[in-house]
């Protein structure tokens, strides 16, 4: 229920915004609105207010506002100059870029909100990097807490001086280093150990990656699991594996079989892979601390084997790792507000580079999300809390933003592309023409949507 609702209230509020950014737009340059309606088809409230009615109907996805335009109907002689045909391409460029650009203001605001209010992320302190992955190449490892990050291209030379950027949180490593794969660019990290000493630099090179693994994936790819967790076991389900051996909540595993255990993650995996080839459970050893000051014991534990989903996986019937340190970002009004701006720009600069590299196959497909994912994350993000929330919102309501600017056929920018050969040529384009363009720009759109949504039902059945 709280996944239906959250989605309903985002493409609501996207959708209003959207539009009236498109109707405050009219009224500004003197056309007549004769309805706002959210959503298609069946009516199932309406008002009038003035000359508009407002409409609220059966299909949420989407939204229009009715302009008087003397290319759709009869106009009666004293509001023709009200009609939108008549207003000039200023005017009318104005009209269409507004609801865009509404999109990409409430964004800002969204995201200010976030840092307002403050949210609770894990610290950049880094797990246990993947043996022979590029992150333990580059010199990572298990305790890292990465201080500042830098993007520098692969041939820039020594002399360059990097342009720090303080990285506070996990999340925001995750999206350097996702700018930075998907340019091509060298990755430079600041990092110290887990108390703050020992700094050192290291070069991660992420030249290497293709653009078509920049995805959910790619923090994996380059070798990075997550913020670091303590190898530390948690509740312990009564006679399970664990349970049997003789594990308490509290044990901290050292090592696995004579080989040291750094972190979580490092944990887990190991008692995953704890299967034969025939499927059986594999005996594992694990030197186990329980208690500061105490010397290591050592637990023979036999785990269990789950076959489904394959591949067989072994588990021992406990949590694993304790939760990662968190920190509280929250800043003041106005650093907020500027924070607000810069991501908005980050979001939307990025969102059309990795359009742009799936345009000319660069980049996979698998990045395009439909309705049920964005379902899924507003489902979670609101019961996360109000600030994950908003800013969900205001990712979607960036992406709105941008894909309405894109240069198709349907959509804003497609109309802008009008107006533009209209201000070259100083004629409209053709009504033959534009009924062609309007066939071909559906034709897209279908097609996007049904990626989409493909895409939505592979995550669904992890296909991808």
């Amino acid at each position: 229920m709280t996944t239906v609702l959250a989605f309903l209230v985002t493409l609501g509020v996207l959708i209003v915004v959207h539009e009236w950014g498109h109707y405050r737009a009219a009224l500004a340059c003197g056309v007549k609105v004769l309805r706002f309606s959210v959503g298609f088809g069946r009516p199932l409230l309406r008002w009038q207010r003035g000359e508009t009615e407002f409409v609220v109907s059966a299909l949420p996805l989407g939204g229009y506002v009715k302009m008087l335009d003397e290319r759709e109907g009869e106009v009666d002689p004293q509001d023709a100059p009200r009609a939108f045909n008549r207003q000039s391409l200023g005017k009318r460029a104005f009209i269409v870029v507004a609801g865009p650009l509404a999109n990409l203001v409430l964004a800002v605001l969204l995201f200010a909100a976030t840092f307002w209010i403050g949210i609770d992320e894990p610290r950049s302190l880094l797990g246990a990097p993947t043996a022979g992955s590029l992150a333990e190449s580059a010199g990572l490892r298990a305790g890292d807490w990465v201080r500042e990050a830098a993007a520098m291209d692969a041939d820039a030379g020594a002399l360059t001086e990097p342009d720090w950027r303080p990285i506070e949180t996990f999340a925001e490593l995750r999206w350097s280093l996702t700018e930075a794969a998907l340019a091509g660019q060298t990755m430079r990290l600041r990092v110290t150990d887990a108390a703050g000493a020992h700094r050192r630099e290291l070069s991660l090179p992420l030249a290497g990656v293709s653009a078509r693994d920049v995805d959910g994936q790619l923090l994996k790819r380059i070798g990075l699991g997550g913020p670091l967790g303590e190898p530390v076991i948690g509740r312990v389900i009564d006679g399970g594996p664990a349970d049997r051996a003789g594990l308490k909540e509290g044990d901290r595993v050292n090592a696995v079989d004579g080989v040291p255990v750094a972190d979580a993650a490092t944990l887990r995996e190991r008692i995953r892979g704890a299967v034969g080839e025939q499927g059986q459970p594999l005996p594992l050893r694990l030197a186990v601390q329980r208690g500061s000051g105490t010397p290591p014991i050592e637990i023979e534990l036999l785990p269990s084997v789950q076959s489904e989903p394959a591949p067989p996986t072994a588990r021992i019937e406990a949590f694993v790792g304790t939760p990662a340190a968190i920190v509280k970002v929250r800043h003041g009004v106005l650093d907020g507000l500027q924070k607000g701006v810069v991501r908005t720009w980050e979001v939307s600069s990025l969102s059309l580079r990795m359009l742009g590299r799936m345009l000319i196959g660069e980049a996979s497909l698998k990045n395009l999300s439909g309705p049920l994912t964005i379902a899924d994350y507003a489902g979670q993000s609101a019961q996360l809390g109000v600030a994950y929330y908003l800013g969900f919102l205001a990712l979607v309501s960036v992406s709105l933003g941008v894909l309405n600017l894109l240069p198709l056929p349907m959509l804003d920018g497609g109309h802008l592309m009008y107006y533009l050969f209209e201000g070259v040529t100083g004629r409209p384009v053709s009504e033959q023409w534009l009924e062609r363009l309007q066939r071909g720009g559906l034709a897209i759109m279908v097609l996007l949507m049904s990626l989409a949504l493909y895409n939505d039902l592979a995550r669904l059945f992890g296909l991808h």
